[in-house]
C-alpha cells in the first residue's frame, strides 16, 4: 500500500523530468555559464581570465557595436511598420470571398517555410548589381543600375524588404485568425447606422484585432533583432558596417575573433535591450481590456 503510494507521488515528476531536464541543460546553464563568462577572458583554448567589468568598460567603448544597433533598430523601424501594414492588408482582402482564396493563403504562406539560405540566396541573386533581375529591368526601362547591395543608403533597405516578403506569410494567417474572430453582428449593426467601410475598419475592427497587432509587433520585434542569416550571407555587414546587425557582430566576436567573454557581454546587454523594447511596445500598442 505504501509502495502504491509513493508511485503515486513520484509519478508527477516523473512526467515533467523531461522538462526539467531540458530546462537544466539548455536554458539554465547556458544562461548562467553565458553570466559567468561576462566576468572573464576566454578564447576556448586558453583557460579563463578573471577580468571583472572590463567587458562592460569595452562594451561603451566599442563604436562598432553601437553602430550595429542602430543598424538593427534602422532595420527595425523599416521592416515592422512594413510587415504590419502589408500582412493587414493581405489578410483583410484575403478575408473577403475570393477566387481560389485558398491557393492565394497557401502561396503567401510559402516563403516561411522555405529555408532562410535558401531565400537569401535567391535574393543575392536577384539583387545583384550587373546581372540581378530588378537592375535588368531598370536597365529594360532607361533607367540607372541600383547598388541595392553595394550602396550603403540602400543596403539595409534592401534586406528589410526581402525579410518582409520572408516572413509576410505568417503574419497574414495571425492576422485573418484576428479578423475571423470578430463577430459579423458588429459590422450590421454599423452598417445600419451609416457607417462607411473606413469607419467599420478604424472602429470596430482595429480595436477587434489589437491583441493580434501587439502580437505581429513583438514577434516582428524579435524576429528583427535576431537578424544574421540576411546580412552574413548577402554582405557580411557591409558595405561600410552598413548592414552590420547586432547578432552579426556578436557572432563575429564568438566564432570569428574568438573573444567569448566580450560576446557573452554584448549578448546579455542585447537580451537587456530586447525586453526593454518589447515593454515599450506592449504600454504603447496594447491597450486595456
Amino acid at each position: 500500500m505504501q509502495l502504491n503510494q509513493l508511485k503515486r507521488q513520484l509519478l508527477p515528476y516523473l512526467v515533467i523530468s523531461p522538462y526539467l531536464l531540458h530546462l537544466l541543460l539548455f536554458i539554465l546553464f547556458p544562461v548562467g555559464f553565458s553570466i559567468v563568462l561576462t566576468f572573464h577572458k576566454w578564447n576556448i583554448i586558453a583557460p579563463m581570465e578573471y577580468v571583472g567589468l572590463d567587458n562592460f568598460v569595452h562594451l561603451f567603448q566599442d563604436v562598432l557595436f553601437w553602430k550595429a544597433i542602430l543598424n538593427t533598430l534602422k532595420f527595425l523601424l523599416i521592416h515592422i511598420p512594413l510587415q504590419v501594414i502589408i500582412a493587414l492588408s493581405l489578410a483583410y482582402v484575403l478575408n473577403e470571398k475570393l477566387f481560389a482564396r485558398g491557393f492565394f493563403r497557401a502561396a503567401f504562406f510559402l516563403p516561411v517555410v522555405i529555408s532562410g539560405v535558401v531565400v537569401t540566396i535567391l535574393w543575392q541573386q536577384l539583387l545583384g548589381v550587373e546581372t540581378g533581375l530588378f537592375n535588368r529591368l531598370l536597365t529594360d526601362i532607361g533607367l540607372n543600375r541600383v547598388g541595392w547591395l553595394t550602396n550603403p543608403r540602400v543596403a539595409m533597405i534592401s534586406i528589410a524588404i526581402m525579410a518582409t516578403w520572408k516572413n509576410v506569410g505568417l503574419y497574414v494567417i495571425l492576422f485573418l485568425v484576428g479578423l475571423q474572430s470578430v463577430p459579423p453582428s458588429y459590422y450590421e449593426a454599423a452598417r445600419v447606422e451609416g457607417a462607411t467601410s473606413w469607419q467599420q475598419f478604424r472602429y470596430i475592427t482595429l480595436p477587434a484585432i489589437n491583441p493580434t497587432v501587439f502580437m505581429v509587433a513583438i514577434l516582428s520585434t524579435i524576429g528583427g533583432f535576431s537578424l544574421f542569416i540576411e546580412p552574413y550571407i548577402m554582405t557580411d555587414g557591409g558595405p561600410l558596417n552598413s548592414t552590420l546587425s547586432a547578432m552579426l557582430y556578436i557572432y563575429k566576436q564568438a566564432f570569428g575573433y574568438y573573444h567569448m567573454g566580450y560576446s557573452a557581454t554584448l549578448g546579455l546587454f542585447f537580451a537587456a535591450l530586447i525586453m526593454l523594447v518589447v515593454a515599450i511596445q506592449k504600454y504603447t500598442i496594447e491597450t486595456e481590456d
